[in-house]
């Protein structure tokens, strides 16, 4: 088994998402959940609220001025980038035309000593 990430680019211009539609996204996490492939998952805040770091120059907002920007991201574990691919074409945010998903593989971690 690998890992995978499954980042999910949201135009934030569309809108607060329908409770139907918050209501399928956690029907989906909950999959995931159950089918033992989810790692972890998390929701990001805005792009208003980040940060951007290149080089010496340090910027409010995105760096790049795009209309999608990554609003979370999944880690799963699949047998190999198909199923991966399988997995996220699940998503329902796929159906949505508001964004779209980019699934990629984890290189490695690192944990820190405590």
């Amino acid at each position: 088994m690998a890992q995978y990430a499954i980042l999910i680019f949201d135009d934030p211009t569309a809108g607060d998402y329908t409770p139907e539609q918050r209501e399928a996204s956690k029907r989906y996490a909950d999959d995931l959940v159950a089918s033992g492939a989810m790692v972890t998952a998390f929701a990001l805040h805005g792009a208003d609220t980040a940060t951007s770091l290149r080089s010496d120059l340090v910027t409010d907002g995105p760096f790049v001025d795009t209309k999608e920007v990554v609003a979370g991201f999944y880690v799963v574990e699949a047998a190999d980038l198909d199923a991966a691919l399988g997995l996220a074409r699940a998503n329902p945010a796929v159906a949505w035309g508001r964004g779209g998903l980019e699934v990629r593989p984890v290189g490695g971690s690192f944990t820190p000593a405590r």
